[in-house]
Order: C-alpha cells, then sequence, then structure tokens
C-alpha cells in the first residue's frame, strides 16, 4: 500500500489476475423456462434444496430412484450410471453456468446457489399442461359477470334466488378457486415435500 502525496493511504486495490467475484445475474423467464423444462434438472434442485449440498453420486442415485418410483437402496447401478452420465456432461454444468448450482467436477461436489431461491415462480408455467391461472381467473370473472348481469336483468331462473345469494355464490366461487391455487403453488414449490413435482412427459 503506498502513501499520497498528502501522506493519506490510498486505497489498495485488487491484484491483476484475482478479478472480484460477482454474483450471478438473474435468470430471465426464458432460461428460466429452459432449465426447469427438464426433469432431471428440476430433481436436481428439488434433492439440493432439501439437503443443501451432496455428492453427484448421491444426487444421480436420489434422481434415479424418482424416475423409477422406488427407493435409493433399491437403485441399480445401470439406472445410477444414466443418470449419472446425463448430470455430469450436461445438466450440472448447465446449472452451474447460469449461476444456478455450484458444481465441482473435479471433487464431484454439488451445491445450490442463492439464484436458485427465485426458481419456484416459474414452475406453473412448465407444468403447463393445465389450463393456466390467470385463463381460468379470465374465465371464472367473465362467468360471474354474466350471472350478476343476467340477476340484474332479472331474467330466468336467476329469479328464484335473491340477488344476495347470487353475489354470495360469485365471491365464494372466487374464494376458492383462490384457494385451490394457493394449495396448487405450494405443491410445485421445488424442495417441498418427499417427492419433487412430477416430471415431463
Amino acid at each position: 500500500m503506498s502513501a499520497t502525496a498528502g501522506g493519506t493511504a490510498a486505497t489498495e486495490e485488487p491484484s491483476v489476475g484475482e478479478p472480484e467475484e460477482s454474483a450471478p445475474a438473474d435468470l430471465t423467464p426464458d432460461e428460466t423456462f429452459e432449465l426447469l423444462s427438464n426433469h432431471r434438472r428440476r430433481y436436481a434442485i428439488h434433492h439440493l434444496k432439501r439437503v443443501e449440498d451432496t455428492d453427484i453420486g448421491g444426487l444421480s442415485r436420489q434422481i434415479a430412484a424418482w424416475e423409477n418410483d422406488t427407493e435409493p437402496a433399491e437403485v441399480t447401478s445401470a439406472e445410477r450410471k444414466r443418470v449419472y452420465t446425463s448430470l455430469q456432461q450436461f445438466h450440472l454444468p448447465k446449472l452451474d453456468e447460469k449461476g444456478v448450482v455450484e458444481f465441482d467436477e473435479r471433487a464431484g461436489e454439488v451445491a445450490l446457489s442463492d439464484a436458485a431461491e427465485n426458481l419456484d415462480l416459474y414452475l406453473e408455467v412448465v407444468q403447463g399442461k393445465d389450463i393456466p391461472w390467470s385463463q381460468y381467473y379470465l374465465g371464472l370473472a367473465a362467468v360471474n359477470v354474466g350471472l350478476l348481469a343476467a340477476v340484474g336483468a332479472n331474467a330466468w331462473p336467476f329469479v328464484l334466488l335473491p340477488d344476495l345469494a347470487w353475489g354470495v355464490f360469485a365471491v365464494t366461487t372466487l374464494a376458492i378457486s383462490a384457494a385451490v391455487h394457493t394449495y396448487y403453488n405450494h405443491s410445485m414449490q421445488l424442495g417441498r415435500g418427499e417427492s419433487p413435482p412430477a416430471h415431463d412427459a
């Protein structure tokens, strides 16, 4: 550390060849969708969220167990090897490149990074086989608006019940839908429960 002309110590600069570490950039929705579209990458993240860090051998055995609907102790060497090879050569390097995991290929160790905390937000999009919740709520709103319009016009058979009953019905359907949506989102979060969300077909 050198001194300035006025005697004040100058701020020490980083040495050449030792760049400062920086946090990985936030993933875009497209990047997140691509990462989570593969069930082995989802399974790996799910397991790492539960155990924090592991070796690739143990991770491969657990993923193979989920894929074959069995216990880790019952996984065959061939089943484990297939998963091990794909994780080592493709999936873990890809997750490491995006800053989601820290993969030490030489030591065979894998750990989750802080960037993985935001990945659950896109699981609903990845599943994608059901009607998206956004479309469901639009449909529900359209039905309820039509219902209340018919009630306001005293159309039959809506006149058979008081207006308040139909209002309660509209509110109840929205409340039940929101409760189901909350439960669904909770069940689709990686790292929750013993088994991960269902893999792609």
